[in-house]
């Protein structure tokens, strides 16, 4: 297999992705977006005899116009651009989950501080409100108060970006100090940890300290729907629990249908599309990018065995 890598930045996710695919004797070509230009009709990117190009790109708007770019010209992108668009806004992202009956937050969307005053009122305090776009826990904010809504939303009108312009308010979810992270490939789980943390952001990249997950039936089944709901690939899909009746003290089991730590169900609070695993393989005993370049690998041979049966009809 000749894949490509998109990247901006190699980080130890792409240095564990590049060495399973070298360790397995596939062509790597690494394709750095910062140096190619990407035209209506062709690319300075060497890409013409690739078998699947894989989107790793740190920046979200050169993940999206690349990908897009490589989909016109006809070479096999994964994620393709239509999943990347819906991951890339949280608000898409809400949207989707929801059309497609997956449980996620109750969420607003305003234009307008006095609207989204009115949307934060309307659900209470605390409430959450986040930028559309972002990663990593970055400029989200638990709101306690009205004093704490006027002045967070003063400062977003005033920071002057558009997308500060569209004010994403979410209900907060009671979770029990942590989420839960798993990768999925096509809907099919890879692997799954929780990341806790006495902060209510638990990400992995504030801190929050990982254990393996083993899902049950129901979380399962979400993560199935949610990855299909936004178009599948390679996907991180982020869980709560909801309605714990007591802490668990059993990460490794996870959460059943009955008993403490129980969880009544669970709700989908977002779906990412440049997934990093290298927490989740440190955490769970699944070797990650072994199972990704598996995955990969029955992408490049579906794809190859298609071109052939169109070529045949």
């Amino acid at each position: 297999m000749r894949v490509g890598v998109l990247y901006s930045r190699i980080r130890k996710d792409e240095k564990l992705l590049l060495g399973e695919l070298r360790e397995r004797g596939h062509d790597v070509a690494k394709i750095d977006v910062r140096k190619e230009r990407f035209g209506l009709d062709s690319t300075t990117a060497a890409v013409d005899d690739l078998d699947l190009v894989v989107d790793r790109c740190l920046s979200t708007s050169r993940s999206l116009y690349a990908t897009r770019f490589l989909d016109s010209y006809g070479v096999p992108v994964v994620n393709g651009p239509e999943t990347g668009d819906v991951c890339a806004d949280k608000a898409k992202n809400s949207l989707a989950l929801a059309e497609a009956n997956v449980p996620t937050p109750a969420t607003e969307v305003a234009f307008t501080t006095e609207a989204a005053l009115e949307a934060i009122e309307s659900f209470g305090y605390p409430c959450v409100l986040k930028p559309v776009t972002g990663s990593w826990g970055r400029l989200m904010a638990k709101i306690d108060s009205r004093n704490a809504a006027e002045a967070i939303l003063e400062h977003k009108e005033t920071l002057g970006h558009y997308e500060h312009k569209v004010f994403y308010v979410q209900e907060f979810v009671d979770k029990p100090g942590r989420d839960i992270r798993v990768l999925a490939v096509d809907g099919e789980p890879v692997a799954a940890m929780t990341r806790s943390s006495d902060h209510w952001l638990t990400n992995a990249a504030k801190g929050g300290e990982t254990e393996p997950f083993e899902l049950d039936e129901r979380a399962t089944e979400l993560v199935e729907k949610a990855s299909e709901a936004v178009g599948g690939g390679m996907l991180g899909v982020d869980l709560m629990e909801v309605g714990v009746e007591a802490e668990s003290d059993t990460a490794e089991t996870g959460v059943g249908a009955d008993g403490d730590g129980a969880a009544d169900d669970y709700t989908v609070h977002e779906v990412n599309h440049t997934v990093e695993f290298k927490a989740l393989d440190a955490a769970t005993d699944v070797d990650v990018p072994a199972r990704v370049v598996d995955w990969l690998e029955a992408k490049a041979t579906e794809l190859a065995d298609g071109a052939v049966a169109g070529a045949d009809a």
